[in-house]
């Protein structure tokens, strides 16, 4: 039994529609519309070497693989790998693309847990990162060594939203043969196709607006380079951190409303940044969407049909104690170290997901101690900010 929409067909079509049929067809045995959650370790074979395509599940899975061709979709790219969360994602990206000695130009302001993975885990392998001020692309030219082999760049990025130029970054690179990493989780393929503007390697934590639904971690490695796929393949099974069945299936799920889920977190996150930025208890709010944001052109240009996704984050007055009394005042929004889920989360980084980073190297970046991250969930937007008004109510 095979779909009516082939992915021949699905080539042409709209977000929506490739995000609910790609990668998925009807169970040739049953018919059953959603594809069944293979939950086995290994596969019987018929013969030695003939077998259905599967021998191992810490190699591959045929619920994983169909994620992955779902994941593909989303950025038009080539192929995708899941993994069992964004950093074994970015584990084995290095893995694959590094070696000792090699080094890594890097945006400076990234997740904390991927600036905690190169500079506490892979130093001792020795390879060594720069983190450059990326919103200046001539900064990534001039940072570049002999001994570069990757430009990583988040954008937006956590947490203070900065952007980098996808486009002007991979030129620079790609005269140097270094290829380029973008870090895609804030927009998804909905609202940035990194590899259209230059980009190689997409990763994604899935965890955040793949999902979207606070039910399972997960990563991804998407390219158009078939070679790049192969060595993630291949390494994910030496190091054996694919995705498990059960979260790849509620994965895919979640991937049936992540354009309306991604589009509709952009309208609320644009109303709550606009509520913010009149506060009298808010210094400074950091949003794609607001005209008041350093780098509005380069989100005009970069970020998809006017969209610029739920993630923002502001500035307290009263710093670091005003922070903690907003954090602990809160009702409605969850106060919880994650992202991009339907309800709304809130987050303190000087505190939570920035904390093991050294303080002169978070304040450089921006993360004051009175920043608050807000990803900005589903629920109707005024009831959003009137749990907002009351935790910032502030008398010291």
């Amino acid at each position: 039994m095979s779909s009516r929409y082939s992915h021949k067909k699905l080539a042409d079509a709209g977000n929506a529609t490739r995000n609910i049929h790609f990668g998925v067809e009807p169970d040739p045995v049953t018919g059953a519309i959603l594809p069944p959650i293979y939950q086995t370790a290994t596969y019987a074979q018929e013969a030695v070497g003939v077998n259905k395509g599967h021998t191992y599940t810490r190699s591959s899975n045929p619920t994983v693989a169909t994620l992955e061709k779902k994941l593909a979709g989303i950025e038009y790219a080539a192929g995708a790998v899941a993994f069992a969360t964004g950093l074994a994602a970015t584990t084995t990206l290095i893995m694959s693309m590094l070696e000792q000695g090699d080094h890594i130009v890097c945006s400076d302001v990234v997740f904390g847990g991927t600036v905690r993975l190169v500079d506490t885990v892979f130093n001792k392998f020795g390879i060594s990162i720069s983190y450059i001020d990326a919103a200046n692309p001539e900064n990534i030219a001039q940072a570049i060594q002999e001994n570069t082999k990757m430009i990583f760049l988040e954008t937006p990025a956590n947490p203070t939203l900065k952007l980098n130029d996808i486009a002007a970054i991979s030129k620079i690179a790609h005269a140097k043969n270094i290829p380029v990493v973008v870090d895609n989780t804030f927009l998804t393929g909905i609202l940035q196709r990194p590899l259209e503007l230059g980009a190689d390697i997409i990763l994604y934590s899935t965890t955040k607006y793949i999902d979207g639904h606070n039910a399972t971690v997960g990563g991804a490695l998407l390219s158009n380079n078939k070679k790049y796929l192969e060595d993630f393949d291949y390494n994910r099974k030496n190091i054996g951190n694919i995705q498990a069945p059960m979260d790849a299936w509620l994965t895919m799920q979640g991937i049936k409303t992540l354009d309306l889920r991604v589009k509709q977190h952009s309208r609320n996150a644009q109303a709550v940044a606009e509520f913010l930025e009149q506060h009298p208890q808010v210094s400074k709010v950091y949003y794609p969407g607001l005209a008041s944001f350093t780098q509005k052109e380069l989100a005009a240009s970069q970020h998809r049909d006017g969209f610029h996704g739920g993630m923002l984050a502001f500035e307290v007055v009263g710093g670091y104690e005003h922070a903690l009394h907003v954090m602990n005042n809160v009702v409605l929004c969850t106060l919880a170290e994650s992202l991009g889920a339907t309800e709304t989360i809130i987050t303190h980084p000087a505190s939570m997901t920035h904390v093991m980073m050294a303080v002169e190297q978070r304040l450089a970046i921006g993360v004051s101690d009175g920043l608050i991250r807000f990803s900005v969930g589903l629920e109707d937007p005024a009831d959003i900010i009137r749990d907002l008004e009351q935790a910032l109510a502030w008398s010291k």
